[in-house]
C-alpha cells in the first residue's frame, strides 16, 4: 500500500487480488452501515488504471472503495436486502440526493467514478412524476396518457436497457416556433420523446446535486430555487451599487447548436467519470434532429426543448464565463465589477471604463476558445453611468446615459417621486409588441367560445402577465396591455356573428359580470420596496403638515 496526502485528504492506492489498482481516490467517512465511501480525485496518476466499485447501499454517487472487510459485509448483506423486498420511497431518494451533496461540496476538486447505481425503478418513477404530462409527443407520437397506461412495465423496461447499454437515443423531433412579432423569424425547438424525457429527468436529478455545489451566485437560469427575477433583482442592485456604470451585453450567437461535443464532454468528465452516464449523454448528443422526415446530425449543439439540455448549458457556460470572471477577471480589475446570467444570457457591470473595454476587447476570444461566437451586432458595449442632471457640474460626463435590454425588461435611468436619480426597469418594446401579438390571436382564435370559458381563460393570461412582468416601475405599461385586451375582445366579440358590433356599454356588462384581473405590482427588490414606502411616507407627512392647524 502506497499512501500519499493531499490537499483534499489522504490519497490510497490498492492492489485487489484481480490485478486491478485503485489511484488517486479520497477516503470519505464511514456511512451509517458501516460501508467506506470514496471518491477519485480529478487529477489520476497517469499509466494506472482504475477500477470503479461501487457501493452495494446505493445511499449516495459516491465511488466506494471497500476494504476486504466491508466487502465481506456487502457479501452478506445483499442477500438478506433482496429478501426484505423493500422499495426505496421519495424520503430515501432525498437521502440519496443530499448525501451527494454534500460528498460533492467537501470534495470540489473530484470526480465521482459511479453514479449510475442510484437509478433505479422508485428513481424512474420519481422521474415520471416530475416530467411534463402536457407537452407534445416525440418522434415515436406516444403521449404521456399512453405511456402511463403500462407505466411499470415501460419504466422496467426503461430501467433494463439503460443499465445494459442498449438503450439508443431516438432523434428528436424538430419543430420552429415563431421568434418575433412579424412571424419572419423563428427559433427551433427539440421535442424527444416521452420515455427520453423520463430517463433524461432522471439523469439530471442525479447531476444537478453535482453541479449546484461548483455554480455561482452569478448564475440564475434552470436552477432550483432561482428565477429570472432574482436575476433582475440583482442587476438593479448592481447599477444602483455602482452607479450605473459601464455595461457589457452579451450575445452568444446560436448558442444550443453550436456546443461542442467533445469539449462539453471534457467539462463533464471533470465532476462525474462514471462511464454509463457518459455514455448515455454521449448518445442524446449524437442522436440527432428529425425535420421534414430527415434525421440530421451534427458534431455540434444541444436540442433546444430537451431536459438536460439546459443543466449542460450551465455546465459550459460556469467553464467558459462564470469560473473565468471570478477567477481571472475580477483580481485584475482597477474597480468592482458585476457578472449576472441567465442561461445564455448575460451582463457585466463595470464601475471603471477602462475595465469594461479591455474585457469587452477580450470576450471573443475567451468565447472562441471553446467554440463559440458572439452576435456582433447584439455584443455592446454601453455608458450606463448618471445623468448629467443628477450629478455636479464640475463632475458632469458628456452625453446622455444609454439603456439596455435583459430578460424582456429595458433598463435606463429616471426620477423616483422624490426627484432622486434611480434605475427604473419597463418592459421592453419588443417584448410588448410580442405580448399584445399574442393576446389578439388568441381572442381572435377563441372568440366563439362561451363568455363563462373565455372570460377566465383570458384572465388567467393577463395574471401570468402581471406575475412576470409587473415590477416596481412598470404599472403604466400594464394598465396599457390592459386596455389593449380590452380593445381585442371588444373588437373579435363583435365579428361572432353580423348583428352588429359589441358597444363599450355592452362590453362593460361583460367585464361586470366577468371581471378580469386589474394590472398590480407583485415583484420588486427590497430595497426598492424600501425606497417607494419610504418615499410615500415623505409624502404623507408632507401633506400632513400643510394641512395641520397653525401651519
Amino acid at each position: 500500500m502506497v499512501m500519499a496526502h493531499s490537499s483534499t485528504g489522504v490519497l490510497e492506492q490498492r492492489t485487489y487480488t484481480e490485478g486491478h489498482t485503485v489511484t488517486g481516490e479520497v477516503s470519505l467517512p464511514p456511512s451509517r452501515d458501516g460501508t467506506a465511501h470514496a471518491i477519485a480525485e480529478s487529477e489520476a496518476t497517469p499509466g494506472r488504471e482504475k477500477s470503479e466499485c461501487r457501493s452495494s447501499s446505493q445511499d449516495a454517487g459516491e465511488l466506494a472503495q471497500r476494504t476486504q472487510s466491508s466487502e465481506g459485509r456487502h457479501r452478506n448483506k445483499e442477500p438478506q436486502e433482496r429478501k426484505m423486498g423493500k422499495t426505496p420511497s421519495l424520503q430515501t431518494i432525498s437521502t440519496k440526493r443530499l448525501r451527494i451533496a454534500q460528498a460533492a461540496k467537501q470534495y470540489p476538486d473530484s470526480g465521482f467514478n459511479t453514479l449510475a447505481h442510484n437509478i433505479d425503478i422508485e428513481w424512474l418513477r420519481e422521474a415520471y412524476n416530475r416530467t411534463r404530462k402536457d407537452g407534445a409527443p416525440g418522434i415515436d407520437g406516444l403521449t404521456a396518457q399512453e405511456y402511463e397506461q403500462n407505466l411499470e412495465a415501460n419504466l422496467q423496461s426503461l430501467l433494463d436497457r439503460f443499465k445494459s447499454g442498449t438503450y439508443q437515443a431516438p432523434a428528436v423531433r424538430r419543430v420552429h416556433i415563431p421568434k418575433g412579432t412579424d412571424g419572419k423569424q423563428t427559433r427551433p425547438l427539440g421535442i424527444p420523446t416521452i420515455e427520453d424525457k423520463v430517463l433524461q429527468r432522471a439523469v439530471v436529478m442525479l447531476l444537478e446535486p453535482i453541479y449546484e455545489q461548483d455554480f455561482l451566485d452569478c448564475s440564475y437560469g434552470f436552477r432550483p430555487d432561482r428565477s429570472a427575477q432574482q436575476a433582475l433583482d440583482a442587476v438593479w442592485e448592481a447599477t444602483m451599487k455602482l452607479r450605473g456604470g459601464w455595461v457589457v451585453e452579451v450575445d452568444i450567437r446560436k448558442f444550443f447548436d453550436t456546443i461542442p461535443h467533445g469539449t462539453l464532454l471534457d467539462t463533464v468528465r471533470r465532476r462525474v467519470r462514471d462511464g454509463v452516464l457518459l455514455r448515455i449523454i454521449g448518445k442524446w448528443l449524437n442522436a440527432g434532429v428529425m425535420e421534414d422526415g430527415c434525421v440530421k446530425r451534427s458534431e455540434a449543439g444541444t436540442p433546444q426543448g430537451g431536459v438536460i439540455s439546459p443543466l449542460l448549458a450551465n455546465v459550459y457556460l460556469h467553464e467558459v464565463v462564470d469560473k473565468w470572471f471570478h477567477t481571472e477577471v475580477l483580481p485584475r480589475l482597477v474597480g468592482q465589477a458585476k457578472l449576472i446570467r441567465y442561461a445564455d444570457d448575460m451582463v457585466m457591470v463595470f464601475e471603471v471604463q477602462s475595465d469594461a473595454e479591455r474585457v469587452f476587447k477580450v470576450l471573443p476570444k475567451r468565447f472562441g476558445r471553446y467554440g463559440l461566437a458572439l452576435h456582433p451586432d447584439k455584443t455592446k458595449l454601453l455608458k450606463f453611468s448618471r445623468p448629467p442632471w443628477c450629478q455636479p457640474k464640475t463632475k458632469r460626463s458628456p452625453g446622455h446615459p444609454q439603456s439596455f435590454d435583459f430578460l424582456g425588461f429595458t433598463h435606463y435611468w429616471g426620477r423616483s417621486r422624490r426627484g432622486a436619480p434611480v434605475v427604473k426597469q419597463c418592459m421592453s418594446k419588443s417584448r410588448l409588441s410580442r405580448v399584445l401579438h399574442q393576446i389578439r390571436a388568441w381572442c381572435r382564435a377563441n372568440r366563439h367560445e362561451r363568455l363563462a370559458k373565455l372570460m377566465p381563460s383570458l384572465g388567467q393570461k393577463l395574471r401570468g402577465v402581471y406575475g412576470y412582468f409587473g415590477r416596481i416601475g412598470n404599472i403604466q405599461v400594464l394598465a396599457n396591455i390592459f386596455y389593449e385586451t380590452q380593445l381585442a375582445l371588444r373588437k373579435w366579440l363583435s365579428r361572432r356573428s353580423q348583428k352588429g358590433k359589441v358597444k363599450w356599454k355592452r362590453l362593460k356588462e361583460y367585464l361586470k359580470r366577468y371581471p378580469l384581473p386589474r394590472p398590480q405590482i407583485t415583484r420588486g427588490t427590497s430595497m426598492q420596496q424600501t425606497l417607494v414606502l419610504t418615499s410615500r411616507m415623505r409624502e404623507t407627512c408632507t401633506s400632513g403638515s400643510v394641512g395641520a392647524p397653525g401651519g
